[in-house]
Formats: C-alpha cells, structure tokens, sequence
C-alpha cells in the first residue's frame, strides 16, 4: 500500500510518537510511506533519515491554505491508498482533501476531551476510517456523539528493538546514577504534573522505604509541577534516595536502569505508552486500575493495577514489587505480552488488515 500521513504538529507528545512509530513501522513493513509534516518540529526530526519520505507543509488551523497546498502537491505526486492524520486541527483538511482527489482517509485521536458537537457527530461519519487508542477511549467517543459502527480501535505501537532488555546498558546506567549494584529503582517517567499522580507516588514510595532500604527512585522528564515535585523530595524522609534527571531526549535507554515502573495517573488518560514500553525491557510495571491503562498490561502476570490516588495501596504495591520471588516471574513475561499485542509489525499489519475490511465490517 501506499500511505501519506499528515502531522504538523510542534509538540513532542504521545500522538507525536505514535505518529513516527507507525510511520515506521509501515515502511518496514515494505509499504511506501511518506508524511507532510513541519518543517521545524520534533516529527521532522525523528524521521529524517528513514524510509519515509517528507514534505514540508504547515496546518495552523483549519482554514491554512499552506497546508492545503502542500497535502494536495504531496498526494498528486505519490497517488496514496489511504491517507493518514493523528491530529485535530489536521481532521477536516484531511477529509476535505480526500474528497477532491477521491482518495480514503484514516484517522486517529488519541486524546479523551471531547470534540465540538458537530465534529463529533461527523468527523468519523465523513472519514473512511476513524481510529481510538483503547477500549476505554471508543466507548468515550461513542458516549460523546460518535457512531457505534465508524470507531474502531488500534492500540499505540511500540518499537520492540528500540525499547529492549539491555543488563550491561541497566547496570551501567545505575552506577552513573549512584545507585547501588543490587538497588531496587523505581521509575516514574513522564510529564510532571499533578493530574499524573506524581505527589500520590512520592508519598507511597516514601512510606515503602522506610520498610525496604534497597528502595530508590529516579523520575524522568518535565512540567508544570516539576519544581514542587523536587520541593517535596527535599522534603521527604529519604531525600537522597531519589534522582530527578528533568527532560532526556532519549529515555529509553533508561528503562534498563529499572527494576519497576510506576504509571500512577489520575487524570483520564486514553492509553499509556511508558508502562508498555518499559514492558517491552521486561520491567513490570504498576499502573492506575483506570481509564485506557488497565489495557497496556496483564493484571497480576506483568504488572499490578492499583486504586489511583490511594497511597496505602500503591505502597504495598510498591512493596510487592521489591519482593523477588513476586517480580521476576513478571518481569519474564512482560516483553513477550508486548510483542504479541503491541510491537510495530503487529499494530502495522493490524492497521493494513482493518483497512483492506470492507466499511463496518469491524
């Protein structure tokens, strides 16, 4: 197949990554896969340099002639089967196009705020294809006007090699970190603001070392509540057990430093990449029983699903975890649920599958 996908968004985000991984994971796959997408942003940046050819374009909003023009000469050019949006403001313009040039188009939403009215009601009735992350998500969309039979799921792709266990990498990771060669590290990596359930884990870690001194943490990445959070770790009881490294451009490579991973959100989140991607490095993870993130892992074989907010229960959980004879099993099992249901050439093949079916077939 041949697929052009249209992303100029400038943010650095999960629909950012999903965008490049399923790029990728196409033209891997042998398909021909090229992407309007700004010229300046974090998306041109990962895919300079790969098999998906780019073409400069910009959608500030809705009425940007520039990128009308730029999607047009793109798709005159390549002749797509199907064309590809992960972004809002990229919804209509995409639906449009494809219109004039009679061409199919795809598109995912990979946020749980709903759409204005209108765009609910026939954004997925006027593309051919209309793309959730999770369960949880399409059965919000279709709560908020979308119809039943146009909304079908694909879960986020992860890169398998990419994201992979590496004991060399982990061990010399940790020692640069200062942590101790048999250290229990827990991670949190993410944004950093309250609605990710930041404060909610520092209590409950906190109370866990005071049981298990081989307990530490290390936090990666940024926010609004970046500052309050390193307030209050200079505040808890074992300030010095903990490592706020701020924003990496490549996180991955720190999933190895881990012997678990926290997704402790209790905002709405519509699926949660960083559980299965620390997964696919056969780190087991403990995530929020609500929401799209009950679906990135298997409850009690991989991972814990733990009452968002409540912090007795996410020590325990925490504590069960730095348990040995409890956590290996998991960690051996987390990477090959990963593949199975969420590694870059199932969610490719998946996606060309559910779009060779005829309309509502699904």
């Amino acid at each position: 197949m041949k697929f052009l996908f249209v992303g100029t968004s400038r943010e650095n985000g999960g629909a950012e990554a999903h965008f490049v991984t399923l790029t990728r994971a196409l033209a891997a796959a042998g398909h021909t896969v090229e992407a309007v997408v700004h010229p300046d942003a974090p998306l041109a940046q990962a895919l300079a340099g790969s098999a998906v050819r780019l073409h400069a374009g910009r959608f500030r909003n809705v009425f940007d002639l520039r990128g009308y023009r730029a999607t047009i000469a793109a798709a005159r050019r390549l002749r797509p089967d199907w064309l590809v949006g992960d972004f809002g403001k990229e919804y209509w313009p995409l639906i449009l196009i494809g219109r004039l040039l009679g061409i199919p188009v795809a598109l995912f939403r990979h946020r749980l705020k709903p759409m204005n009215r209108l765009s609910a009601r026939l954004v997925a009735r006027c593309a051919q294809r209309f793309f959730a992350v999770s369960q949880y998500a399409r059965h919000d969309y279709i709560e908020h006007g979308m119809p039943a039979a146009r909304v079908q799921v694909l879960y986020n792709p992860v890169d398998t090699e990419l994201c992979r266990p590496d004991a060399a990498q982990g061990l010399a990771l940790r020692r640069e970190l200062g942590f101790a060669d048999d250290a229990i590290v827990l991670g949190c990596f993410g944004r950093l603001h309250a609605g990710k359930g930041i404060f909610t884990l520092l209590d409950a870690a906190s109370a866990a070392m005071a049981t298990e001194p081989r307990l530490h943490c290390l936090w990666l990445g940024d926010g609004i509540d970046t500052e309050r959070l390193r307030e209050a770790i200079a505040a808890s009881p074992f300030p010095a057990r903990h490592r706020q490294l701020g924003w990496v451009a490549d996180a991955h490579q720190y999933y190895n430093a881990l012997t678990m991973l926290a997704f402790p959100s209790i905002a709405i989140e519509a699926f949660g990449r960083t559980p299965v991607e620390a997964q696919a490095c056969n780190v087991p993870v403990l995530c929020s029983d609500a929401f799209g993130v009950p679906e990135t892992l298997q409850p009690g074989v991989t991972g814990l699903l733990l009452p968002p907010g409540d912090v007795a229960a996410w020590r325990d959980g925490i504590l069960t975890l730095c348990d040995d004879a409890t956590r290996r099993p998991m960690a051996a099992a987390a990477r090959d649920f990963v593949q199975q249901h969420f590694s870059t050439p199932v969610i490719a093949a998946e996606f060309v599958r559910q779009l060779d079916m005829p309309p509502h077939a699904h």
